[in-house]
């Protein structure tokens, strides 16, 4: 449990109670999909989201890659430095995703390049995440992936590959306005990046109806932006989960000050999947007790 920060012990152990007391039935998920359901590093490379799988192969024009890339090196920097403001980064993270998109649709960027990416073996579940995506299921909580780097059609493909695209999966994402021959004519709006989750209020997307009474909340991100996610939603109680992947030292204290727990070094999801069994499998058995 060495890469396991509880930031208050005390508060987590109070939450827990409530949880318990309530049952699986009071509960929803809401979780950020890369780099938080997905792992950071394959084979000692980080793949931090699936637009950075375009950027690094030869799926579209020769001189994508290389815009691409100068777009990152400009705009990541200003996202993960703790010392520069939130306004600040948000306004810089608008400007990335809409230099991104734009750069994608001029370099001809088609349905057949994302189905490429899913095939590619780039995007991979955290150890442990799909276990974790069962067990909501099996207990009917629902899950809501609110992302901004990935792209929607791209991991409602990814679940269905894996047998995951479970009635209980509801996935918030930019997507593309396609034309009959699969190529993208534009992005739909409005545009989610890191920073500005918390104006992407879930009380506008057809999913609040099944949420509304579901107020205890089990948040998860890997960004402190994915705080923002539950903005707007009237929670009884909420579970906040980081994953923290990279530079932990410089970014651990602002960490633990917008988490419960903390997860850190690209680690599994046993914690989270342990939770969720002692959240569940504790009031079952107290029901059958009683």
């Amino acid at each position: 449990m060495k890469n396991i920060i509880i930031s208050n012990s005390k508060e987590l152990k109070k939450k827990k109670k409530v949880f318990l007391k309530d049952g699986p039935e009071k509960i929803h998920v809401l979780s950020d999909f890369d780099r938080t359901l997905t792992t950071v590093f394959i084979d000692g490379k980080s793949v931090p989201s699936i637009i950075s799988i375009l950027r690094d192969g030869n799926y579209l024009t020769p001189d994508y890659a290389p815009k691409a890339h100068a777009l990152y090196n400009k705009y990541h920097p200003i996202e993960i430095d703790p010392d520069i403001s939130f306004e600040e980064k948000k306004k810089a993270m608008y400007e990335w995703w809409m230099k991104a998109f734009d750069l994608l649709i001029k370099s001809g960027f088609t349905r057949y390049d994302l189905e490429k990416v899913v095939e590619s073996g780039k995007i991979r579940f955290r150890k442990g995440a799909l276990e974790f995506i069962d067990l909501l299921h099996a207990y009917k909580i629902p899950l809501i992936i609110m992302s901004s780097a990935g792209l929607g059609e791209a991991i409602s493909t990814l679940l269905q590959k894996e047998g995951r695209l479970y009635k209980n999966v509801y996935i918030i994402s930019n997507s593309f306005e396609w034309d009959e021959n699969g190529n993208v004519r534009g992005i739909k709006q409005p545009i989610i990046h890191t920073l500005n989750k918390d104006e992407t209020a879930i009380q506008n997307y057809p999913v609040f109806e099944i949420i509304k009474d579901r107020k205890n909340v089990v948040l998860s991100g890997d960004s402190l932006g994915d705080v923002g996610m539950i903005t707007g939603f009237d929670y009884d109680n909420l579970i906040k989960i980081g994953f923290l992947n990279e530079e932990v030292e410089k970014n651990l204290s602002a960490y633990k000050n917008n988490y419960d727990v903390v997860i850190l070094n690209d680690s599994d999801m046993n914690f989270v999947n342990d939770l969720f069994k002692d959240l569940c499998l504790r009031t079952e058995k107290k029901r059958e007790k009683n």
